[in-house]
């Protein structure tokens, strides 16, 4: 039997949640994360959506760091970075509502973390389940504007 093993990685998760619920961030820089506090901050970036991630900033960076680099873009002239909290319980929700998306496609599911899956959708035959989940994870839940993949690969 021909083995289809699809990969679902929501990059920039926590900054595609924000970006879908708070309209005010659509099309922004987006910084996830430690309250920089003026360049003052302790912690670190959680993630970081691809326009921030175009000034230099990327996940795990100190946010610090990430608000010194925002602020270079912005005395460029380029859009100034939105740093916002996480929302832990929210992002858990999110992720529950796209592994369920998951479940409703195929019968076994590795969770790999909050934003990322494994699956086996050989009994379908085919790699159009990968394009159906996806579909369904964008009318659905929102996401996938610009991230986040699925991949299926065969094996033998």
């Amino acid at each position: 039997m021909q083995r289809i093993i699809g990969h679902l990685d929501l990059d920039a998760f926590f900054a595609s949640v924000e970006e879908r619920d708070h309209e005010w961030l659509r099309g922004k820089p987006i910084v996830v994360g430690a309250d920089p506090l003026d360049g003052n901050g302790r912690g670190v970036v959680s993630t970081a959506n691809y326009a921030a991630r175009a000034y230099g900033i990327h996940s795990a960076m100190p946010i610090s760091t990430a608000w010194q680099f925002a602020e270079a873009a912005r005395t460029q002239g380029k859009p100034a970075v939105e740093f916002v909290g996480t929302d832990h319980n929210r992002y858990a929700e999110v992720s529950e509502a796209v592994m369920s998306i998951l479940r409703d496609h195929v019968p076994l599911i590795e969770q790999a973390s909050i934003d990322e899956a494994y699956f086996d959708a050989s009994f379908t035959g085919a790699m159009r389940t990968a394009a159906a989940i996806v579909q369904r994870i964008k009318d659905v839940a929102g996401l996938f504007r610009a991230s986040g993949q699925i991949e299926a690969r065969e094996r033998r």
